[in-house]
């Protein structure tokens, strides 16, 4: 089978393609044909800022080749879609099957790539900032995959006003057909009228502006990769408060919530109230330049690689 690695860290062009043996599913895990591969940030920033070489994980979907010893509630020629902490890109991939779900026979697997892990983090972040009916909601990196479903999330949610905060103005049209009611540049000197609540998905240099957009007793929800710091004195002035995030804790911790979440994910999606993005579908053999798409945060959307 095909499947890209790299072999020292930087950027894009350090990703090579290469044949190597199909993987043996062991005990629990699901031996996954890719039809659909999501490119992350997080997987981006690996690759250029990682101390070493590690393993692509990231969201696949496809059809189940072959299941492990012990696996239950899947069979050979299932339709599913799940997080793979080995190689992900690649034509076949190890999926845990606590870690897979099933897709609907009306979806396609970009459908699945596009909406689940993004949609389960944006309903988890836009829940774990306790919003209000009538709330002020401000997302960061909203023309990404998960930001374009936390927009749709806050529209449906009851908030008065939704912020988009993107990188350029290019974009703006794009998220206010989402639902935006405003869009704010981040190198812009002020995100306009303070709001209740903040999604930030960038960290980093972002965190002391999206800080100062927070009205009194606001709430900052950081599920980034991207790190940074933030001024506890600016956080005492507004009585605001920082959230941290990760859907991991969920998945593992209140399995139950993580199983009603993908089921009112699909729903959504299948009435049309979130509708998720794919800025590209992008051949394996060239998962570099879906790297050097989110890097140049040219994305609007999700960015598929397609074994």
């Amino acid at each position: 089978m095909r499947r890209v690695r790299y072999e020292v860290s930087g950027g894009p062009a350090v990703l090579f393609i290469e044949d190597a043996p199909v993987p043996e599913p062991g005990p629990g895990e699901l031996l996954v044909r890719a039809e659909a591969v999501g490119v992350t940030l997080p997987a981006v920033r690996k690759v250029r800022e990682g101390a070493k070489p590690v393993p692509l994980g990231g969201e696949v979907a496809g059809t189940v080749a072959a299941v492990g010893e012990g696996v239950t509630g899947f069979a050979v020629g299932d339709r599913v879609t799940g997080l793979s902490f080995s190689h992900a890109y690649a034509e076949l991939a190890l999926i845990h099957h606590a870690m897979a779900s099933a897709i609907p026979e009306w979806a396609t697997s970009v459908d699945a790539v596009a909406l689940v892990r993004s949609g389960l983090v944006a309903r988890g972040a836009y829940e774990a900032g306790r919003p209000h009916p009538g709330d002020a909601v401000l997302v960061t990196a909203a023309a990404s995959a998960v930001g374009t479903l936390a927009l749709q999330y806050a529209k449906a949610g009851g908030a008065s006003r939704v912020v988009a905060a993107v990188s350029s103005a290019d974009k703006a049209e794009f998220v206010r057909a989402l639902g935006a009611d405003e869009v704010v540049l981040y190198g812009d000197e002020s995100w306009g009228d303070p709001v209740d609540i903040v999604i930030d998905g960038v960290g980093g240099e972002l965190l002391s502006p999206a800080v100062r957009a927070l009205a009194p007793g606001g709430r900052l929800v950081a599920f980034s990769s991207g790190g940074g710091t933030i001024d506890a004195y600016e956080l005492l002035i507004r009585s605001a408060s920082v959230i941290g995030f990760q859907m991991a804790a969920i998945a593992r911790g209140k399995p139950e919530v993580y199983t009603r979440w993908l089921d009112e994910l699909w729903e959504l999606h299948r009435n049309r109230t979130l509708r998720p993005r794919v800025f590209a579908e992008i051949p394996l053999a060239e998962a570099a330049r879906a790297h050097e798409i989110i890097e140049s945060r040219r994305n609007l959307g999700k960015v598929v690689l397609v074994p």
